[in-house]
């Protein structure tokens, strides 16, 4: 109930952003933007994974193919009592991982090339089960919604760079000082929303994993290998669609004078507390 009120919330936060860019074009463009805003909200809900799954270059496997990635699936849904998701590898050299769908009966998990050559298969078994939590939890399809809305303010926020270019402050043309401030803060809204989503998510997620193996520590040993990795392989996973991973694939990007726009909390805390034996309480 909570994770559906927060997936509302975000999509009328969708259209809301949607509304206001159009109104800097006038009438026209807030028309234009309404009726984006509703594809957009229909494209948020349903397509949303197929987007995360297309940007990550993904492609789904079978069991032929990874016997292990599907013995292990199978048998911590069946754990779970949950619905098996399609597996997924995508061609990106860094190791990670990520779950998407809009619910545990439409659900995708995906790890990267990277992750089964540097993990253990019981590291990855500590992957696996993290993932399956954020399914369980329905933490996808926020997740997936908030990088809908990421990308949106991106692609907005250039528009409405190019768009102040050598326009007049007239009402039908819209001003360009008003839209030039747009351009700048709504790379910065998206940071903040996706921030707000993910931290807390993630801890939750690792305290349902560990709980599912009875055990934190393949987590914990499979999230020092993926943060050491992230900090030296570069990702082309794209900025909107980092929140879905297990670790920020955009790690060794980010300047480090502040973590307050961070889509992940620190991996130590994360290591820390499955360490601690916290996921016991």
């Amino acid at each position: 109930m909570r994770n559906g009120v927060k997936t509302a919330v975000l999509l009328a936060a969708l259209a809301g952003l949607l509304m206001l860019f159009g109104s800097f074009f006038g009438r026209g463009g807030l028309t234009i933007a309404f009726v984006m805003s509703l594809f957009m909200i229909g494209g948020s809900f349903f397509f949303s994974d197929k987007i995360a799954i297309r940007s990550a270059r993904a492609v789904e496997v079978e069991r032929s193919q990874l016997p292990e990635y599907f013995d292990i699936m199978e048998e911590l849904t069946t754990r779970a009592e949950m619905p098996m998701p399609a597996l997924y590898v995508s061609p990106e050299q860094q190791p990670n991982a990520f779950a998407t769908g809009r619910n545990p009966s439409n659900a995708a998990v995906c790890v990267t090339e990277g992750l089964l050559r540097a993990l253990t298969w019981d590291e990855i078994r500590g992957v696996l089960a993290h993932e399956l939590a954020h399914i369980r939890n329905r933490d996808i399809l926020i997740g997936s919604v908030a990088a809908m809305i990421a990308t949106t303010l991106s692609y907005a926020a250039n528009m409405a760079m190019w768009g102040a270019r050598g326009r007049g402050s007239n009402r039908d043309n819209g001003n360009p000082i008003i839209m030039i401030g747009f351009a700048i803060l709504a790379p910065m809204a998206a940071s903040l929303i996706q921030m707000a989503i993910s931290r807390s998510r993630e801890f939750e997620a690792d305290r349902q994993a560990a709980r599912l193996l009875n055990d934190g520590e393949p987590l914990a040993r499979a999230l020092e290998k993926l943060h050491g990795y992230s900090m030296e392989i570069e990702s082309s996973v794209p900025p909107p669609q980092a929140s879905h991973y297990i670790i920020n694939p955009l790690a060794n990007r980010r300047i480090n004078m502040s973590n307050m726009f961070a889509t992940h909390p620190q991996p130590e805390a994360r290591i820390a507390a499955l360490r601690s034996g916290e996921w016991l309480r």
